[in-house]
């Protein structure tokens, strides 16, 4: 059997992210943002080791100090200090391939989603933490655009993505489905393939990115972000994808259990415009799921959505009010190394 991209509850290592600087687009919200940091390291420090890719402008003792007073495991942190553009882990980190315990990280090219901003010092974070022997496992560069938050995965060789985000001729120029279905057979192991060609969040500048709309929580179970508001903008792009999503099957042949994640109420920054807020980013880690929630009356309706399948892992609300200013949320700033990557783990 060759090579399959993994199921993000694969067992882990560590969570990996990158620090927010002044240098990055947080600077007019770095408290702020800093604060959710601190708050997530915390909770991520006590289940595993957290990787972070650290900007030389920053000052490790500071934001290590500060770490310890708030009761995180500095234990569990690693501190690599690396030139960053900004924090979006899910899209710069690498992604995983293995089969038993032969595991190796892909590092594709990261453009910033089609070259919206600068991007070329995230491009190298990767093969930066690997030069300072944070990796144990084989790091190999592949020559495609492809961000972690684009792809969804069952483990067992089935991807769950949007055309509109993979397809999109600013990210590999326009290439055809079925060269895009070549390269992912080629370097992630896919067998079988469920493209959405509906579903996008207003805000969203990823052009539709799956981990927004629709997550695999286990092999046999999707969660989704469910539209029941005929006057919300989204409601006909989301319907459309719940179709779509009932009329896919898995391997064998059953549909898949379907969890509609409600969509909270618009949500805007100062100028008006609305943000991608979405109960989908969640993380998967190896005791918990991490849900993002932004102090809406849906954020109950999600915790006890997404609880009612989440199996052994307790569902931890994550308030991620302060991150969908910059556009994205919890899954989008976090990327997991699978168990067995991480060197000296």
């Amino acid at each position: 059997m060759s090579k399959r991209l993994l199921a993000e509850w694969y067992p882990q290592d560590a969570i990996q992210i990158a620090w927010p600087h002044a240098g990055t687009d947080w600077a007019r919200l770095l408290p702020d943002i800093e604060a959710f940091y601190y708050e997530l390291v915390d909770i991520l420090s006590h289940q595993q080791q957290v990787v972070i890719a650290a900007d030389p402008s920053l000052e490790s003792e500071r934001i290590l100090g500060e770490l310890s007073l708030r009761g995180a495991n500095l234990g569990n942190v690693r501190w690599f200090k690396v030139a960053t553009d900004n924090t979006w882990a899910r899209d710069h980190g690498p992604i995983a391939v293995g089969e038993a315990s032969a595991i190796e990280l892909l590092d594709f090219q990261f453009n910033a989603w089609g070259d919206k901003y600068g991007s070329s010092l995230d491009n190298a974070i990767n093969h930066a933490i690997d030069s300072q022997h944070g990796y144990g496992v084989p790091l190999r560069s592949v020559d495609f655009v492809l961000e972690g938050g684009s792809i969804e995965t069952d483990g067992l060789g089935t991807l769950l993505s949007t055309t509109t985000c993979l397809l999109n001729p600013n990210r590999n120029g326009g290439m055809a489905l079925v060269d895009v279905e070549k390269h992912l057979r080629e370097h992630l192991g896919i067998e079988r393939f469920l493209w959405l060609q509906h579903g996008h969040l207003a805000g969203d500048d990823t052009d539709a990115h799956i981990d927004t709309l629709a997550r695999f929580v286990d092999q046999h179970t999707i969660a989704y972000v469910q539209c029941t508001d005929t006057n919300d903008e989204h409601y006909s792009a989301l319907s459309l994808m719940e179709n779509e999503l009932q009329a896919f099957r898995q391997a064998d042949g059953a549909p898949y259990r379907l969890v509609p994640l409600p969509l909270p109420n618009a949500i805007s920054n100062a100028s008006g415009d609305r943000l991608p807020a979405t109960y989908a980013n969640f993380l998967i880690t190896n005791r918990s799921i991490l849900l993002p929630v932004y102090g809406d009356p849906a954020d109950q309706q999600a915790i006890a959505a997404l609880s009612a399948v989440s199996g052994e892992r307790n569902v931890v609300p994550v308030n991620c009010r302060t991150p969908i200013e910059e556009f994205g949320s919890l899954h989008c700033l976090t990327m997991q190394l699978p168990e067995g990557t991480l060197s000296h783990a």
